[in-house]
């Protein structure tokens, strides 16, 4: 007989005994394993429940330690308590069953809070061992397939998501209070639009048509400028059709800004009053540690992306694309193709030197900012910047371009620039509501998951989605 089956004849055992129940009355009368030690009293009488994680028999007594979400409790079973027979059929249990007891409080000679259990219930069997207590679980393909077990077994892991919900929260709570509305905008489109990159494509049975999981919200939140709204970000899921690596990922978080009346030097302002803010309020400090480096939130610096390129590369803002591939080959860099990745590449490289404080990267060629104002004083850079955090792109925003035939233009410029893969429609309700007049206003977007890989300090960004994308077995 397998262990599998020893544990499914366990639970008819307990069935038998009444013990295996997952409907107690008094489930409603649990209280948190902190609720327990915030609130101590020694014979104060509570119900926890949870899973058990190491089991101690010490002749007619058991110890069991129990875990809930908020912490860990000795539960304390006597035999002249529960009587023989339960007493004998609680040696049975295993570890990482889910059980409930109720007992009174007390503190062993060690003072250790612990619960002396006068009646117990079984609420869920554990058929499969967890893994085992001093290494937890090691696998990385293991981790990122079993995340339920990756955050039983390891407390660090399990403290990053923790930490990144509370993340969430307080970009909500900050923007909130500034007076930004949230709000919601389709996750499936019939234009892919908002930024470059390859869609993902789905197909409506009902309506007969095309449907594409949105590369990025911008066009839908921009129609809201027009509608009238002047302060408004969505907290939203984007899709890119595209490679995976430590720092991409097919599916992700992004927060998008927009505030009208405002440019991209509010939206510099804003990011950083943001970033500091969650620092200070999340992680109680403005310095923080990522990958032995240290990034100093009280200094932050202004980079030209153009001025970068000239001392290095000699490429100026308008020379054609062969001049750029002459100069760039000259100085064994690979051109492939000119894609936003490919930029973000080339400017990561030029202000990696650069990487312990972070840096906004202004001054981007216009050719690559179809959605960004042209810079009155030279319409080939655009009113645009990036931020670098510990040499990751963080952050991206514009003063916002809001003519509608310049930006026809612009879209028309950008599709001849583009591979024929990457191809596709322009977005004609979007021009339209441009023609109805939208004010001028800042955007920005934050990727959430690489803010939470700099403040908690992870090396992939698979480490800070709970349920990254991964090829079937």
């Amino acid at each position: 007989m397998t262990e599998n089956d020893l544990k499914i004849k366990k639970i008819k055992f307990f069935q038998d005994l009444g013990l295996y129940d997952y409907s107690v009355s008094f489930l409603r009368k649990r209280i948190s394993v902190q609720e327990v030690l915030d609130n101590f009293k020694e014979q104060k009488e509570v119900v926890i429940a949870g899973r058990l994680m190491a089991k101690r028999l010490h002749g007619k007594a058991i110890f069991f330690d129990l875990k809930d979400f908020s912490g860990k409790l000795q539960v304390y079973i006597k035999e002249d308590t529960v009587g023989k027979e339960l007493f004998e059929a609680v040696k049975s249990f295993d570890i990482g069953d889910i059980a409930l007891f109720k007992g009174q409080l007390f503190k062993t000679r060690a003072q250790e809070p612990t619960l002396n259990a006068i009646e117990l219930h079984l609420l869920s069997k554990s058929l499969r061992p967890l893994p085992e207590k001093w290494h937890g679980l090691r696998d990385i393909e293991t981790r990122y397939r079993q995340r339920y077990l990756d955050i039983i077994s390891n407390e660090e892991v399990k403290k990053v998501f923790l930490l990144r919900s509370q993340l969430i929260k307080e970009i909500r709570h900050f923007l909130d209070n500034l007076g930004f509305m949230e709000v919601e905008t389709p996750m499936m489109q019939t234009v892919a639009g908002g930024a470059r990159g390859r869609p993902f494509k789905t197909y409506h049975n009902e309506y007969g048509f095309d449907l594409y999981l949105r590369i990025a919200p911008e066009l839908y939140l921009k129609r809201l400028l027009v509608a009238g709204f002047e302060k408004i970000y969505e907290l939203n899921r984007n899709f890119r059709n595209e490679g995976i690596s430590t720092k991409h990922s097919p599916e992700f978080t992004m927060l998008e800004i927009y505030s009208a009346y405002s440019d991209y030097q509010d939206m510099m302002d804003l990011t950083k009053k943001l970033i500091v803010h969650l620092a200070r309020t999340i992680l109680g400090k403005e310095k923080l540690i990522y990958q032995d480096k240290t990034i100093d939130l009280s200094k932050w610096q202004e980079i030209s992306f153009a001025k970068l390129m000239k001392e290095k590369y000699d490429i100026n803002p308008d020379d054609e694309f062969t001049m750029w591939i002459d100069k760039l080959r000259k100085n064994n860099i690979i051109v492939s193709d000119f894609s936003r990745s490919f930029i973000i590449n080339l400017i990561s490289e030029l202000v990696e030197p650069e990487a312990e404080t972070p840096v906004f990267v202004t001054d981007l060629f216009s050719i690559f900012c179809p959605l960004a104002k042209r810079k009155k004083d030279n319409p080939f850079l655009s009113e645009r910047f990036e931020l670098f955090m510990g040499g990751i792109e963080i952050a991206n925003a514009y003063s916002e371009l809001n003519d509608p035939i310049e930006q026809r233009e612009r879209f028309k410029e950008e599709l001849e620039n583009l591979s024929a893969e990457e191809k596709r429609e322009i977005d004609e309700d979007f021009l339209l509501s441009l023609e109805y007049g939208m004010p001028p206003a800042g955007g920005l977007g934050i990727g959430i998951d690489r803010l939470a890989m700099i403040f908690f300090n992870q090396s992939s960004i698979r480490d800070v989605i709970i349920f990254p994308l991964l090829k079937p077995y």
